[in-house]
């Protein structure tokens, strides 16, 4: 997994941008989209926290739907296994292992979103890592000042594979918060796609 500070020496850096500048951008965008990653934890936590980039997150069969709506504002990149690749047709699919598109205005510009791909239907979310694992789309998001936000359990659970050490500070001052119903959904999920996880035993 390549860092961010590596990341940014290979391919540029990132402009800095909040849940309110995806809200601008996403306006008028009628698919489903939220935030997720560090952004999704502070808006639970309310403990602020850097932030290397924004996470929007939408279904990865809207990514036609995505780049009509930011066709003319910004560029569409997939970032795959450690490389960048121009989505310009719609009529070619992204790879199976591609989970995140970059977008920036111009190749002379800082990237601006990593949008995450999930893997869900329109009513039905599926844990990328453990197919066994879904949930409804609708119970794994919920909304603060009138954004949408992963929920801090889901997104605990995806932080889980590789934890670093912003994960564990993130599981540190989440984990307490969440109700128990949260609580029992994350220890059971971990027990099932990530047996012995080091989280099990705060949980």
């Amino acid at each position: 997994m390549t860092d961010h500070d590596e990341a940014v020496r290979l391919y540029g850096p990132w402009r800095a941008r909040t849940p309110r500048d995806a809200v601008a951008l996403l306006e008028g965008y009628d698919r489903p989209w939220w935030i997720a990653g560090g952004w999704a934890i502070e808006a639970f936590t309310g403990v602020p926290r850097p932030h290397d980039d924004l996470d929007p997150s939408i279904l990865r069969s809207d990514v036609a739907d995505l780049r009509r709506h930011l066709e003319g504002r910004l560029d569409v990149w997939q970032a795959d296994s450690g490389t960048l690749t121009a989505v310009v047709d719609d009529a070619v699919p992204l790879p199976e292992t591609c989970e995140n598109l970059w977008l920036r205005p111009s190749g002379a510009e800082p990237w601006e979103y990593d949008v995450i791909l999930t893997h869900a239907t329109p009513t039905t979310w599926t844990y990328k890592r453990d197919a066994r694992i879904t949930r409804p789309l609708a119970e794994i998001l919920w909304s603060h000042d009138g954004i949408t936000y992963l929920r801090p359990e889901v997104q605990l659970l995806h932080k889980a594979r590789v934890v670093r050490p912003k994960d564990q500070v993130d599981f540190d001052v989440c984990a307490p918060l969440l109700d128990p119903g949260a609580r029992a959904w994350l220890r059971s999920s971990l027990e099932l796609a990530h047996p012995g996880h080091r989280w099990l035993d705060a949980l």
